[in-house]
């Protein structure tokens, strides 16, 4: 019911869009996706099929055959079909690392061993797709192959990589600037001065014919031609490719079987010397591990004897065959761990004594004493001579030590030389195994580990040490066994070692231990071959050790090996009588028995001969019961008889010579038959010895059995222990697997009966026990199976192939073998668990199908398939299906046939058809044990012609028992499908290979049942996919990928439209299923994988058939012979179809490009905002489609453009869907800010994942509410019409799409693009110009300095993480399966794997996939930094350049319709959003071209629609006019004076661009960091060369106007530089903002920005008088303005309203000729321009006023609001304001004094010298915070100039006098500062009567100079005389800046009397101010009336009255003053 339910809704959700199309009456075919599904023009015959659902796909077969390709070969051939050679057979010869290959000598050999040698020596046998490499899973996009490929790109130059250092650059340009500008009286500088500048400066190059009025047609057609050259061909070489783990696709070749090898190590054996030499000393090495209690190498023997020692034994020993004369030897070592030890045991040769007496000398004696003892040495010497003579050929042991390996290896590894000496000795407490240098180590380490990552045992790495041994200790007589070896190495380990106070044997041995190297030359391999490059085998040889591994090792056998291993281990002869003490047992290999019948196969051990007959233990003398320590090598004949046996005898040795008695005396027998039931005899033995010589016929018996009449040693019972250790490739040493290999080989042979075990089966039971033994082939164990795996599986598929005829029956053993298969399958695959690739496939398995597998040789004389065939005799029924059996079959005949008779090849045909219709009812229960009865058929063989049909292929038997096969078979089958499904391909090769049929046609090639049998299995499989997959995830996941790689390689061999039926009905499928989820995601993810592994096969593009031309399936298509004309074939065609079609999801497109319909189908559905649950997919799916295109480009099939072409036709509707999915797309312009100049851009910012943040989407979606819908600024976006919510892409997911998108557009054929275009509605093309627009933000320029930020930054890794994290929470994409997979690769390496750290599996070496360098090793070096910013350089380029031929696209197809406005201000936009990008010059030059051309096609359009767009435009121009590049100022320039001389055209006067151009210039120069004048000069000049050049307009006012507007930026531009320069003076700086915003009085807006640019400085530096003072002209500007716009009562009149705040704000008034008026559009378009701006100026001032302390203005300030605010009723804002008053006035009630407020205190500051440029000889007061000292403005200014210009340069003048220009030094800069008080005249004093009035609106100053007529500043006080010099400024303080210029000087002169006056009134108001207080202030008090009695400069009051009170005075002028004086003091002395 839900699915039905789900589907209804769909159908209605169809019609809602059916009708929502007609409404909106845009023409049928629009690309809109409507939800799921798409309506196709409105051809009537199209049914429409939702996007859900999968289509029919075309015959692929039939649709070539009836389209024939007019074209025979080339490029387009192969885009129609496949490539003649793509599949081959390949022998490949396998390597051999000896120089002859191991085989025996034998030249009879049983079939087992037969098969075993072919199976080692046989060729390879590959399938080979030649062009395999070329599919998406090797796309060199994503390898280090990228790197090449980005060879040799073009450096792109950028402005943002050119932009020079400050520094250097700066310097010469302040020169410049101080020497050309110098401000004389006009506040802007003088024009001429500015003028001169600039026409001395050079322009740029002028534009050829930039001023021709070419046709438009013509400069487009340049414009293309040049933007089409020198282009870059492939896009995604400079796109690194998506993150991902290794693509699924990727399946790698397996690795070639060899043999295995631990980590090898290579001893070299250097010397041993003793104190005495006296006798040959042996030795041997070998390794152990104690911890397994397990020798783990064979022996390797050693001589290093002097010749003369070796002499004494030249009558014993034969000469030496140089392979026993090796010293150095190669041990490998699989598990290597702590508990391994080197141990080396000396013998020497028999004498009498035991061991302990023979070694005496060697302990007593010192090589220094040699001449004291010197007789006893000859003694001793005489009597070695002897014994050697009489007792050579025994050895007796003598002396041991043991070396721990991983000491040496890892304290090699710490010591710093190359090569590391190691003393080892027992004495004197340093031997290196008792203090253990990494004890600390061993406890930690887990020892089961089996991969090497381990540091401490890793043996491929460390440096090579020489060690030499001191010390050895003498054997044991009675401890000679393994046992007791182990507890001494485990005691060796313990610091207090018992093996300490033994007293050693002191010798020298010397030996290097190294890794081995990889090939070394002369080496021998166990079997004593020579190993290959061996280039002389005179030299001395290097022995291969042959390893005992200490735990299994599963690798499989690849070569001959045979080798038998005997260790005799102890006697017991205590209970035999008679004398038998020094005991020695010969060895020997018989094959019968007599004693001749010994073979020469024991291996010599050192110095002899190569091979010998029999080999003796070593004597332990005086004991009856000897342990032994030997190991006897055997080279095991390869076959075997009942024959064979080791003998054992046993000998008394006398070491004594007597009178007649013999050497030796036998004293015992044993044997051991080699083959006990044809099975090797190996292992543990106590046998019983025989007293006297073995019997006749005694070696088929085991010594076990009581033959009658023998005497035994202690009553036959076992007396002698003896181990007996096969190393084999022909002997599986495993019942089961030697049970299966027998029955098999006698079938063969056709012996009967068989004989296993104990056990003889005869013919009659042999089918019953075949089965049984292939079932219990499971009981085997696994090592054995795994070393004869390749054996194994040959057989297993021989049996299917060819059913053996048994007892005259043919037996199907099909279903068993496949069972077994099964079996032994899923057992390696669990117990190899660090064997498998990233798709679980076993390598052993993987690389037996890869070189080993191939068709058993089916006719006994065909040409065997490869050499040596899986040969074998004719008793194999080759006949028909067997499925269903035509009986009496005349099968005994098959006996006599004779090997050579070619005919007998199959069955007769006539049974075939009835056989056919049988099968075809198909009802058949397919499992029975299929050996049918059935009617007559004519006696086998009977029809000579050899039928194609008849043998059994191994593929349709396979697929057969898959598709019949239940249960936990099934079960079995599908876990490791992989194998079965790459087994069947490969037979289906192989097949069509040896019949000659790969060059047939697809549909003939494989019968019919064979193909229903495929399709079943197929389905049943996905059924699985589909019904298990929340259950078994992991093995879901295998089946789906394992599936999607068998259609894959179907499609290279199979009918492909039928393989494409398959991947429908797997498609059906999971839709159906799909229905009833509730979260379909993990499903939805199964089908992403298979999808993207079935699109990765090599001919993808070809399956698609890109040259179809999408017709209506009815009609044929037309011809296709006009497509190889690109353009007149697509011309042609396009013409007879919708062009819809091609840019739709539409059924014929669906149908004929099957799969990229259906990848774009899957991308379509997921990025769809109404897809519930598939957020997480979106990364996935979008990898998908970068992964086929990426590859595409690389392809050198589709190099050429008109195939590209037709490659990208195939994703033609990838335009649409993303155009759909808009909303959704990350937002890459959100970086950038308003004006849309990027700020410079961090790194974080660039990536949405980069930063450390998590994203805000995945943020929301943590805490479970919907994403908020992020909006865009400025873009024109559609609104989502459902009004969902959409969730964001991530930035990476973004990136790729879009590429994406390029991509296409880059290669689409333009015409067809074009008349998709012209059928696009407006809306829709808006969404394309949106997508553009985000394209230009994505794919800017980072910039180097980017790159080398990110590199320091590492903040890669965390963004892995967290886009994984992101899609973990986002999708429910199993987290699970991720760890699951995780933990595969490194957590479950099981106890035995085989990962011998050579081949960790690759996906989990992060290091080796390509692109993650970065994170690993972060610093990159310099070059790699340059590269990256290469590469993303060449593809900011590129990708540009695409978006532009695009926009020029659409331009062309729009400009004839009629909606072309709205869709040209799209293309503005875009335009002038690339102009806004860090772009490289190649790009700007055409770009500005595009924008030259589209302003000439369509001027109208700036100057009228689009206004904004305009001021935008001269903003990018002007930026790109001050670029550091010349060419990119040229085309800046160039496209200036066309935008001025355009708008000229159109009206005689170009305001609008004028106004434009000077706002932007401001903003520019403003908010640029790195703006540079200079550059901005030359373009200028440029565009006054252009106009002086331009001969049209010369007779207008056009050159005048520009002329005009040049200098008039020019100006603006020096003083903007200007402020750059004077960043560090705030005086200065604020004097320059004044004056370009004087120069801006024209600009309302931009007077005003830059009004509320200097508020804000002040603010900052908390001038907040100053700072209201700026916001009340602002307000006064919006206010003239605003009373212009509209006539409102309450609004002030203008700026007349604001004189009461202050007198300054006249000037604010808009009165001169030039202002615009304000209802010209764009001026005064800003913000502040309304009522509600003005008020909020006002309430900013007022809060400024505030802080300032100056209340009395906050309440002007709101009396201007105040009547605002009534007329709008507004009562809250009214009460705040009164409150806001209530306040100012209680503080001043409270503050009347003034003290408490501060207003200011002002200096007098003068510039001297020309080295202050415009400042020389200027003026001003300066307006510092109050209660500032003259000192520290003094110590500011001086610090600060003195800084600029040097401390020896600056001077400050002392004094106030008037300064003389000519005395001054003119190197030098001069300041005068001197203090100066706020002056009023009397009349003025009334109306100052508050603080606050006398502080405010200050216009006039003044300072006083003292002086006396002669000169000095001082003298009495009657020749005092003071200068009053009153100064006048040219605007009130406060005023907008804190300086002002002062404009006007008088002086007073005042006499001494006059000056006494002044002096008194001044003391008399402070005294009373001070006793007035309230309360009264002691400390003011003190401060007046010290200065009172005290004598000052002008010394006290009472010095005063002395000198002019003391006489009246004649002249009455002087009287007046004498009264005035007296006055004073009366005043003075009343308070």
């Amino acid at each position: 019911m839900a699915e039905r339910r789900a589907f209804a809704q769909k159908i209605s959700r169809t019609v809602a869009a059916e009708v929502r199309k007609q409404i909106s009456g845009q023409y049928s075919g629009s690309p809109q996706l409507l939800k799921n599904l798409n309506i196709v023009g409105n051809i009537s015959h199209h049914t429409t099929v939702p996007l859900t659902e999968a289509v029919d796909p075309v015959d692929l077969e039939d649709y070539l055959i009836t389209h024939p390709l007019s074209v025979d070969s080339g490029p387009l051939r192969d885009l129609v079909e496949f490539p003649p050679d793509d599949i081959e057979v390949v022998y490949s010869p396998r390597d051999c690392r000896t120089l002859v290959s191991a085989v025996p000598e034998e030249s009879e050999m049983d079939p087992h061993v037969r098969d075993c040698i072919r199976s080692y020596t046989e060729d390879w046998a590959i399938v080979v797709r030649k062009y395999h490499k070329l599919g998406t899973g090797f796309n060199p996009n994503t390898l280090d192959k990228q790197k090449e490929r980005q060879k040799g790109l073009p450096r792109q130059v950028f402005e943002s990589d050119e932009a020079p250092d400050g520094s250097s650059y700066q310097d010469e340009q302040d020169d410049l600037k101080r020497r050309s500008m110098s401000i004389d009286d006009t506040p802007r500088g003088s024009w001429a001065c500015s003028i001169f500048d600039l026409k001395n400066s050079l322009p740029d190059a002028l534009l050829p014919n930039l001023l021709d009025r070419t046709p438009n047609e013509e400069i487009d057609h340049q414009n293309d031609d040049q933007r089409k050259s020198n282009r870059h061909k492939e896009l995604f070489a400079l796109h690194p490719s998506p993150d991902e783990e290794e693509p699924i696709e990727r399946l790698s070749v397996p690795d070639v079987p060899k043999e295995h090898f631990g980590q090898r190590l290579l001893v070299k054996c250097l010397s041993l010397k003793f104190e005495i030499e006296i006798e040959p000393i042996f030795a041997s090495l070998a390794l152990y591990d104690v911890k397994e209690k397990k020798k783990i190498s064979e022996n390797f023997y050693f001589d290093l004897n002097s010749e003369q020692m070796k002499g004494l034994l030249r009558p014993h020993v034969p000469p030496a065959a140089i392979t026993t004369l090796a010293r150095s030897a190669i041990f490998s070592i699989t598990y290597p761990s702590q508990d391994v030890f080197l141990v080396i045991k000396l013998e020497k040769v028999l004498q009498q004594g035991d061991i302990g007496e023979c070694a005496e000398p060697y302990m007593i004696f010192k090589e220094a004493d040699a001449t004291k003892n010197k007789e006893k040495l000859e003694k001793l010497k005489s009597q070695a001579d002897q014994f050697c003579q009489r007792l050579g050929k025994y050895r007796m042991p003598f002396a041991w030590t043991a070396i721990h390996l991983m000491n040496i290896v890892s304290s090699a590894g710490s010591l710093e030389r190359d090569s590391t000496e190691v003393e080892i000795s027992t004495g004197e407490r340093k031997g290196s195994w008792s203090e253990r240098r990494n004890s600390s180590l061993v406890g930690r380490r887990s020892l089961e580990r089996t991969t090497s990552g381990d540091d401490a045992c890793n043996l491929t790495s460390f440096r090579p040490a020489t060690l030499t041994v001191a010390n050895f200790f003498k054997q044991e007589g009675d401890r000679l066994s393994d046992e007791d070896l182990y507890k001494f190495l485990a005691d060796m380990r313990r610091p207090s070692s018992v093996l300490r106070r033994l007293r050693p044997i002191t010798a020298q041995l010397k030996i290097d231990i190294s890794p081995a190297p990889e090939n070394p030359h002369y080496c021998l391999t166990p079997e004593l071959l020579q190993v290959k490059l061996y280039p002389d085998s005179r030299v001395r040889p290097t022995r291969e050790i042959l390893e005992f591994p200490a735990r299994d090792v599963y690798v499989p056998n690849t070569t001959y090996r045979n080798l038998l291993y005997i260790y005799p281990q102890s006697l017991n002869f205590a209970n035999r009588q008679g004398s038998a003490r020094n005991i020695t047992v010969k060895v020997q290999f018989m094959y019968g028995e007599d004693p001749s019948n010994a073979m020469p196969v024991i291996f010599g051990k050192s110095s002899c001969s190569e091979f010998s007959k029999e080999a003796y233990t070593a004597v332990v003398y005086h004991n009856r019961s000897p342990d032994f320590h030997e190991e006897i090598k055997v080279k095991l004949p390869a076959t075997l008889t009942d024959h064979h046996h080791l003998l054992f005898t046993f000998y008394h040795v006398s070491c004594q010579q007597k009178q007649n008695t013999p050497l030796e005396t036998p004293v015992g027998y044993t044997w051991i038959p080699m083959l006990q039931n044809g099975r090797l005899k190996t292992g543990q033995f106590c046998l019983p010895v025989s007293l006297e010589k073995p019997p006749q016929a005694y070696s088929v018996l085991s010594p076990e059995v009581p033959l009658p009449g023998m005497k035994w040693v202690d009553n036959h019972k076992g007396v002698f222990n003896v181990e007996v250790v096969a190393v084999s490739s022909i002997h599986t040493q495993d019942p089961y697997l030697d049970k299966f290999f027998a029955l098999v080989n006698a079938l063969d042979e056709h012996m009967f009966p068989v004989r296993i075990g104990d056990m003889r089966i005869m013919e009659n039971n042999l089918e019953s026990e075949l089965k049984s033994s292939i079932s219990a082939l499971n009981s085997s164990q696994l090592e054995p199976v795994v070393r004869f795996l390749h054996l194994l599986l040959d057989k297993l598929i021989l049996l299917v192939v060819r059913p053996p005829v048994i007892a005259g029956q043919i037996v199907n053993l099909g279903q068993a073998s496949f069972e077994a298969m099964a079996s032994i399958i899923n057992r390696l695959h669990k117990n190899l668990e660090g064997n498998h690739d990233q798709h679980g496939r076993n390598n052993l398995l993987a690389s037996y199908i890869y070189y080993v597998f191939r068709l058993p040789n089916t006719y006994p004389n065909s040409p065997s398939p490869g050499p040596g065939g899986l040969g074998g005799s004719v008793h194999y029924a080759t006949m028909a299906r067997s499925a269903v059996r035509p009986a009496s079959l005349n099968l005994n005949r098959s006996r006599s046939l004779s090997n050579s008779n070619p005919d007998i090849s199959g069955t007769p045909t006539s049974p075939d058809d009835e056989v056919r219709s049988i099968i075809g009812s198909k009802g058949l229960d397919r499992s029975n044990s299929w050996v049918n009865t059935g009617p007559k058929a004519a006696p086998w063989g009977s029809n000579p012609s050899p039928s194609a049909e008849s043998t059994q292929l191994f593929h349709e038997e396979l697929a057969l028992q898959w598709v019949v096969c239940s249960g936990s078979v099934r079960e079995s089958a599908l876990q490791q499908a992989w194998f079965f499904f790459e087994l069947m391909v490969k037979s289906m090769v192989h097949h069509l290979y040896f019949n000659d049929k790969l060059d047939a046609p697809r549909k003939s090639r494989f019968p019919e049942r064979f193909m229903d049998d495929i399709a079943a299995l197929v389905s049943t499989i996905a059924g699985d996919v589909v019904s298990r997959f929340q259950k078994d995830t992991e093995m879901v996941e295998r089946l789906n990928t394992s599936l999607a790689f068998f259609l894959n390689d179907l499609l290279s061999v199979m009918d492909r439209g039928f393989v494409f039926s398959l991947i429908k009905s797997c498609y059906k499928q999971v839709s159906a299923k799909l229905y009833s989820l509730p979260n379909p995601s993990v499903l939805v993810s199964l089908r992403l994988d298979f999808l993207r592994i079935i699109c990765s096969h090599e001919h993808y593009v070809t399956l698609n058939l890109p040259c179809s031309l999408l017709t209506p399936p009815a009609s044929p298509s037309p011809s296709v012979s006009s497509a190889t004309s690109q353009s007149s074939g697509f011309s042609t065609s396009v013409q007879d179809q919708k062009i819809a079609n091609m840019f739709e999801l539409s059924l014929p497109f669906r149908q004929q490009h099957y799969l990229a319909g259906l990848v774009l189908t899957e991308l379509a559905l997921i990025l769809d905002p109404d897809a519930e649950g598939l957020f997480g997919l979106h990364k996935k799916v979008i990898n998908m489609v970068h992964n086929l295109l990426s590859s595409h480009d690389s392809d050198p099939r589709y190099s050429d453009p008109q195939i590209k072409a037709r490659v990208a036709m195939l994703y033609l509707p990838l335009i649409g869907i993303i155009m759909e999915t808009v909303p959704q797309l990350y937002d890459f312009t959100e970086s950038h800010n308003q004006r849309g100049r990027p700020i410079c851009i961090a790194p974080d910012d660039y990536d949405s994942e980069s930063g450390s943040m998590i994203s805000q989407t995945v943020a929301m979606a943590i805490a479970g509410t919907s994403v908020p819908q992020l909006t865009r600024p400025g873009s024109f976006l559609l609104t989502s019409t459902s009004g969902r919510q959409h969730t964001t892409f991530s930035a990476e997911s973004s990136r790729s799409l879009l590429i994406c998108l390029l991509w296409v557009l880059k290669n689409a054929d333009e015409t067809v693009l074009q008349k998709w275009f012209s059928d696009l509605s407006v809306l829709q093309l808006n969404r394309l110009l949106d997508l553009l627009y985000l394209c230009v933000s994505c794919f800017e320029y980072k910039g180097k300095k980017v790159f080398e930020r990110m590199n320091s930054l590492t903040f890669k890794k965390s963004k892995d993480m967290r886009a994984k994290l992101e899609e973990a929470i986002l999708g429910s994409i199993g987290a699970r399966q991720e760890m699951v997979r995780r933990s595969r690769g490194q957590l479950e390496r099981s106890p035995s794997g085989s990962a011998f750290g050579s081949q960790e599996n690759l996906r989990w070496r992060k290091d080796m996939t390509h692109w993650r360098q970065n994170t690993e090793k972060l610093d990159k070096s310099r070059a790699e930094i340059e590269h990256e910013a290469l590469i993303d350089g060449n593809l900011a380029t590129e990708a540009n350049l695409i978006i532009l031929d695009t926009l020029e696209i659409i331009v062309q197809t729009v400009s004839v319709t009629e909606s072309k406005e709205s869709i040209l201000g799209g293309v503005l936009k875009v335009l002038l959003q690339s102009m806004a990008c860090n772009q490289s010059a190649v790009y700007l030059q055409h770009c500005f071209a595009t924008q030259r051309a589209l302003v000439s096609k369509f001027p109208e359009l700036l100057f009228e629609e689009e206004t904004e767009q305009c001021a935008d435009l001269c903003l990018r121009l002007l930026r790109h006019c001050s670029s550091s590049i010349s060419t990119i100022r040229s085309h800046a320039s160039a496209s200036l004076y066309l935008l001025m001389r355009q708008n000229f055209e159109i009206g005689n006067n170009f305001a609008r661009v004028k106004m434009q151009v000077t706002m932007s210039l401001s903003s520019l120069v403003g908010t640029s960091q790195n703006f540079n004048e200079e550059f901005l000069r030359r373009s200028l000049k440029t565009i006054l060369t252009y106009a002086e050049e331009d001969l049209e307009l010369r007779e207008t006012t056009f050159p005048d106007q520009v002329q005009d507007l040049v200098f008039n930026l020019h100006m603006i531009l020096s003083d903007t530089v200007k402020m750059k320069e004077h960043q560090e003076d705030p005086e200065m700086l604020i004097d320059l903002m004044y004056r370009i915003a004087k120069g801006y009085q024209t600009s309302p807006d931009l007077r005003l920005t830059w009004l509320q640019n200097m508020a804000g400085k002040h603010s900052e530096r908390s001038n907040h008088a100053e700072a209201a003072q700026c916001l009340v002209h602002s307000a006064a500007l919006v206010a003239e303005y605003l009373s212009m716009l509209e006539d409102r009562k309450y609004l002030p009149v203008g700026c007349v309203t604001f004189q009461n705040i202050s007198s300054n704000v006249l000037e604010e008034s808009a009165v001169s000729d030039d202002v615009v008026s304000p209802d010209e559009e764009g001026i005064c378009s800003g913000k502040y321009f309304t009522e509600s701006g003005l008020v909020g100026l006002l309430e900013q001032a007022a809060a400024s006023f505030s802080m300032a302390g100056m209340y009395e203005a906050v309440n002007e300030v709101y009396k201007v609001l105040i009547p605002i605010h009534e007329a709008n009723r507004d009562a809250k804002k009214l009460s705040t304001i009164h409150g806001k008053l209530q306040e100012a006035f209680s503080k001043i009630v409270h503050q009347s004094t003034g003290w408490e407020r501060m207003f200011g205190t002002y200096f007098r500051v003068g510039f001297y010298g020309t080295k202050f440029g415009d400042l020389d000889e200027q003026e001003f007061v300066y307006k510092e915070p109050a209660i500032t000292k003259l000192a520290e403005i003094s110590h500011r200014l001086e610090g600060f100039y003195g800084e600029r210009f040097g401390e020896d340069v600056l001077e400050v003048i002392k004094d106030s006098n008037p300064v003389d220009k000519c005395k001054l030094d003119p190197n030098k800069a001069y300041i005068q500062i001197t203090y100066v008080e706020p002056f009023f005249d009397t009349y003025e004093m009334k109306d100052r009567i508050t603080y606050f009035d006398k502080n405010y609106n200050l216009r006039r100053f003044m300072y006083c100079t003292p002086f006396t007529l002669d000169g000095r500043a001082h003298g009495e006080l009657h020749e005092q005389f003071k200068r009053k010099t009153i100064l006048t400024t040219s605007h009130a303080f406060p005023y907008i800046k804190t300086r002002v210029n002062v404009t006007h000087k008088e002086e007073i002169i005042l006499t001494p009397i006059e000056v006494a006056i002044e002096d008194m009134q001044k003391k008399t108001q402070e005294l009373a101010f001070a006793t007035h207080q309230d309360p009264a202030d002691p400390k003011m008090l003190q401060m007046v009336l010290q200065g009172s009695v005290g004598t000052t400069v002008n010394q006290g009051p009472l010095e005063v009255a002395q000198v002019f009170l003391s006489e009246i005075p004649g002249d009455p002028k002087l009287f007046r003053h004498h009264n005035k004086l007296r006055l004073c003091f009366k005043d003075f002395t009343k308070r």
